[in-house]
């Protein structure tokens, strides 16, 4: 089944628009607004709910002949003169009491079940309606964590984790809260079904029993007890899955398409029908529009925020073949959206009979995003992509895109793994292999957003020279998105000025970390293969659970839940002998006293309805307890573990804890756990009736539980090991949604849709462990149905021809064999099914054991009004990425006074984001001390990320208001002060529309996809300016970024001492108060005061400014003559 819907549900992923989270239906925007957490949610979460009601098709086709069979076989032991009493409960734990007697007519008993139905499938539909509830409350759960499992290095950065956890947990208090209602709710229902029992037997017991109908019949009803039991089980379970169906039909019928696979309107097709044919091979526009959604038509798609984003070419836009076309504009002139409405990523709206868009793929097309798109391959699978591997090439593609030298940085070269999302890379190497990527391809059109925006000077000058100029693009047309006219306009044919386009995308990238060395090992690999288990389950995860779910006072929560399953099972044998014990009494002389015995079984059925009833009370709240606990120790876990795991470990196997393995601990380890209970007490006092009457018995009972055992070590032991390969197979399905959900505009532009479908058959490895997994419970099953057709066989022959018992005694011995021997397959059952589910329990201890961060001490915390100032002082300073890693920083020393503004800059590689003393987080010292405002960092290392301030592009799916203050700490009036500052009002004057403006309210998807690079840059500012820190550093913050807005910027940071890493050196060029520290793998090279510096004949900066194509301009910023 899961093989089946995965494909499904990955192929119509590839089909739907970039952007098709957003709706104008608000409830419905926020039900989707993280697209990668719905689709963990579906492969995990929903797919295993249907996967468990998979044996529903089978019990279909078995129940009328069961049924059939039954009633057969008691009429004819009883003829018409009995009545059975069933009652069955709903949802998770069933119970079916049959009672024997004579009364008038057989149909007495089918008539009151009858009657009594409307109650349980109410209370399946109160049921149902709960999880339903609890299913939403889980994709709102899943979605925060996607959100802070993608945003972690920020959240540790601006030391979050606490107040994170706060919100994560709410979250999960919110499901479990509907959670513990359906628990409620199962058990009422089986409350009240046991409870007809009482009122059955006080209407319809009225004349005599006799042993060998009680007994005869009592058998046949156990054995239709359990397999009502199996139908009202899997009911409950058929009902979720039809919740899980309705949600995953929901998505593939109601996400947006592209309009090549969506089926046009009538006025589309009309439009389209009488639509002038464009000339043949051209590429571009004519009076056409485009908008994120077809749903709100020429007037553009609504987010939930009421936003909306429309692309207008009101005459004819062409670009030319077979050469280098430039694209450039202002912030918010639609230059990002041109390239995706090109590709047919925007809804396609003509404006007349004339209109239409056109890009020939007959030979051909390539796209590199403006956020670069990478796999989790190496470095040279992902230039090849889906071309074949021509060494000459290769090697020339290598050359022109200057990445000769940084391959020579890794010791795998280019087998080094980029790890996810390209971490192990910079902005900058990351743009160039993106690049390669498409000058690689044998396409003919290649468009590029704005790529150059994450390189140096020297290195796009290079690019520029050796690639676009070069023989590997020659005659191929090139679309080209960039801010950077002066160094491209001599060789591009032709210059696009956008004016008429009216849209709110913008371009640029962001350096995300430069590193001086891999530290990959020669093969490299850096993310480590996740390891497999062997054996049983330790004690030790068993103990996290046990230790969760019985809290402070375990010991009294365990020995209170025992003794009272102790008593239900007792009193249940009790009910049984009691029975042949009021049969005996018809064959003594005397008139039997009905209402007498009647008194007794019906006070021996209370005791057994109170008693379970409180068992699961207590089992209810303590496994809810146990469910939030371990919920929590999870996300504290990955909030304080090293950055450096979170380099070795893929997003999908955090989520895979997050959402399969919980939803195990959720729902199916507690199930089993208490049917394991169950079946354990039942085979104890099933097995001592049947010794205590039949004490020779006892050597054949235990020779049941040994063989039972030895086939049980036998199975489990292989069934452990496939259940691992299952959990450890499902992690790479759920990185391949992720990275391919990312990366979808590039695949459609590769047209690598098959490709990538194709690399979704890692399922199939899940799918064989899966089937692997099933084979062996029917394995399992035969040996243990043998075992106890010789239990029965040899009793019963032994009680009717040896012993002569008896009826009572014999009827009632034959009673516990029969439920016996099943209750030792159940058992077994049980505890396979209990350890197989395990799995997920040691996957979440092993998680739980990972390497943390030093905790904060009292020692290391400054006093409150500290940083006063944002002095910090370096002395000697050597650090590496890991404790047993290369060097990346060396021997630095230098000073830098409070309120000072340092531009730091160099080359690709050179080690800038690693000597901008990210170091408290990032990097580990070897030697030396970094001291801020006196006290040293490495006694400030967690409580100093208070005042540090490093803005990423992290977003949360939350209004803007949410993002700039998350917890809800400043007032408006400050946020919007912070906006404008950040450039938000430059911003706004693009647009003539007030949808169209970011305001407060306004709602951000997942990692603010629905917002431009340009535009996510701002919100980050803004955040760092509401934070009002001492000391700021800004990685590339500014990239994408106008220069009216940087001047702003800088006026409102006055008196921060702020560290700019930049590869624009106008950022750093332009006052006078700016000093320049310039980095050469890991080393200062020069530091001082850029007017000096560029004074220096043969000095680093110097030589970046002369190769840059604004040398004058530069030379005037820093107040000296060229």
């Amino acid at each position: 089944m899961e093989a089946l819907l995965t494909p499904l549900v990955f192929e119509h992923a590839l089909r739907i628009h970039v952007k098709a989270e957003f709706s104008s239906n608000s409830e419905k925007g926020k039900q989707s607004s993280n697209l990668i957490g719905r689709i963990n949610n579906f492969v995990t979460t929903d797919l295993a709910v249907i996967n468990d009601a998979r044996n529903c098709i089978a019990l279909i086709s078995e129940i009328p002949f069961l049924l059939v069979f039954y009633a057969v076989f008691l009429y004819t032991i009883l003829g018409w003169r009995y009545v059975a009493t069933c009652s069955s409960s709903i949802a998770d734990r069933v119970q079916l009491t049959a009672v024997v007697y004579v009364v008038h007519s057989a149909f007495v008993g089918i008539g009151i079940t009858i009657i009594m139905a409307p109650i349980p499938i109410y209370i399946s539909g109160i049921v149902r309606k709960y999880h339903a509830e609890r299913m939403k409350k889980t994709d709102a759960s899943v979605h925060i964590l996607t959100d802070v499992v993608n945003i972690v290095r920020m959240i540790k950065i601006f030391g979050w984790e606490k107040r994170m956890l706060g919100k994560v947990s709410e979250a999960r208090d919110d499901e479990l809260r509907v959670l513990k209602k359906r628990q409620y709710m199962s058990m009422f229902g089986w409350a009240v079904n046991y409870g007809w029992d009482l009122c059955d037997i006080t209407l319809a017991m009225k004349q005599a029993l006799t042993a060998s109908t009680v007994f005869s019949s009592l058998v046949v009803f156990e054995n239709l007890q359990r397999f009502i039991k199996a139908i009202f089980m899997y009911w409950t379970r058929a009902l979720a899955a039809k919740v899980s169906f309705d949600r995953i039909t929901d998505f593939l019928n109601n996400t947006e398409l592209l309009d090549i696979y969506d089926a046009p309107s009538s006025t589309d097709a009309l439009s389209i029908r009488d639509r002038a044919q464009p000339p043949p091979n051209e590429i571009g526009f004519q009076h056409a529009s485009f908008s994120w959604s077809g749903e709100n038509g020429s007037d553009g798609a609504a987010t939930p925020s009421g936003r909306r984003f429309t692309l207008r070419v009101e005459d004819k836009l062409s670009f030319e073949r077979g050469c280098l076309n430039l694209v450039t504009g202002p912030t918010g002139s639609g230059k990002a959206s041109l390239l995706l409405a090109l590709l047919g990523e925007m809804h396609f709206i003509p404006l007349g009979p004339s209109s239409y868009f056109l890009l020939p793929r007959e030979e051909g097309v390539v796209y590199a995003a403006q956020e670069s798109w990478v796999q989790n391959e190496t470095i040279k699978n992902n230039i090849l992509f889906a071309s074949e591997y021509d060494e000459a090439r290769y090697k020339e593609v290598l050359h022109v895109c200057g990445l000769e030298r940084n391959l020579e940085l890794f010791e795998a070269g280019d087998e080094t793994e980029v790890g996810e999302k390209g971490l192990t890379l910079s902005g900058g190497q990351k743009a160039r292999v993106t690049l390669a990527r498409a000058i690689y391809s044998s396409a003919d059109i290649i468009l590029l957003d704005n790529m150059l925006a994450a390189l140096d000077v020297h290195t796009s000058k290079w690019i520029v020279e050796k690639c676009f100029a070069g023989d590997l693009v020659k005659d191929r047309t090139v679309i080209l998105v960039s801010h950077n006219v002066k160094l491209v306009e001599p060789i591009a044919s032709s210059v696009t000025l956008p004016e008429v386009l009216s849209d709110d995308t913008d371009e640029g990238n962001e350096d995300g970390g430069e590193r001086v060395k891999s530290e990959s090992k020669p093969d490299g690999k850096l993310v480590v293969a996740e390891e497999i288990q062997e054996g049983r389950i330790s004690g030790r995860a068993v103990k996290l659970y046990t230790s969760a779910v019985g809290g402070n006072h375990a010991v009294f929560f365990f020995s209170t839940f025992l003794a009272m399953t102790v008593l239900t099972h007792f009193m249940g044998v009790i009910q049984t002998w009691f029975l042949g014990y009021w049969v005996a009494q018809y064959e003594l002389p005397g008139k039997v006293p009905i209402v007498f015995y009647l008194t007794i079984y019906m006070a021996i059925l209370v005791v057994v309805i109170a008693s379970n009833t409180g068992t699961d009370l207590l089992f209810i709240s303590g496994t809810i307890r146990g469910f939030r606990r371990i919920h929590e120790q999870l996300a504290e876990v990955i909030l304080g573990t090293t950055l450096r795991w979170l380099d070795k470990t893929p997003t999908s196997r955090i989520l895979t804890r997050f959402t399969q393995d919980i939803g195990s601990i959720d729902t199916i380890i507690p199930e089993w756990a208490k049917y394991a209970v169950d079946q354990t007490m039942k085979l104890t006092f099933k097995l001592t009736a049947i010794v205590i009457l039949t004490p020779l018995f006892l050597i054949p009972g235990v020779a049941a539980l040994a063989a039972g055992y030895t086939c049980a070590q036998i199975y489990l032991k292989s069934q452990m090991s496939v259940k691992r390969e299952m959990s450890v197979a499902k992690s790479p399905v759920l990185g391949h949604f992720g990275a391919t959900v990312a990366g979808l505009a590039s695949i459609r532009a590769y047209g690598a849709q098959e490709m990538v479908t194709e690399e979704l058959r890692r399922i199939d490895k899940y799918s064989q462990s899966s089937r692997i997994f099933y084979n062996l419970q029917r394995w399992m099953a035969i040996r243990m149905h043998v075992i106890s057709a010789l239990f029965i066989g040899s009793l019963t022959w032994y009680l009717v021809y040896v012993k002569k018992d008896t009826a009572s005694n014999t009827g009632f011995s034959i009673n516990m064999a029969v439920t016996f021997t099943g209750a030792i397959f159940g058992w077994i059952i049980n505890i396979n099914m209990l350890e197989g589910q395990s799995v997920s329990l040691e996957r979440i201890y092993a998680y739980v054991q990972i390497e943390q961060e030093a905790k904060p001490t009292e020692q290391g915390k400054p006093p409150a009004y500290w940083p006063a100032s944002g002095e910090l002082r370096v002395e000697n300073l050597s650090a590496m990425y890991s404790p047993d890693g290369p060097e990346v920083l060396h021997q630095l020393s230098f000073h830098i006074k409070s309120g000072e503004q340092i531009g730091v800059v160099g080359r690709t590689g050179s080690g800038k984001l690693s000597g901008a003393f990210v170091a408290p987080v990032y990097l580990y010292y070897r030697r030396g001390h970094i001291q801020w405002h006196s006290y040293l960092f490495d006694e400030l290392r967690h409580f100093m990320v208070q005042y540090y301030n490093y803005p990423p592009s992290g977003m949360f799916i939350l209004s803007t208001m949410q993002n700039l203050d998350p917890f809800g700490e400043v007032d408006d009036l400050m946020l919007n002060d912070s906006l404008r500052a950040a450039g938000l009002t430059a911003l706004r004057d693009h647009f003539t529309e007030d949808e169209d403006k970011i305001t407060l309210d306004t709602t951000i998807s997942g990692g603010g996809s629905n917002l431009s690079v340009g535009q996510r840059q701002i919100i980050a500012l803004a955040r760092a300016l509401v934070r009002r820190s001492k000391l700021l550093i800004l990685d590339e913050a500014t990239s994408a970024i106008d220069t009216i807005i940087q001047a702003s910027l800088r006026h409102e940071l006055t008196g921060a001492t702020v560290i700019t890493i930049a590869h624009r050196l106008q950022t750093i060029m332009d006052s006078d108060r700016i000093a320049s520290l310039v980095l050469d793998a890991g080393n200062i090279v020069e530091f001082g005061v850029p007017a000096d510096l560029l004074k220096k004949k043969g000095g680093k900066l110097r030589a970046l400014v002369e190769e840059s194509n604004e040398n004058s301009t530069l030379f005037n910023l820093a107040g000296t003559v060229h």
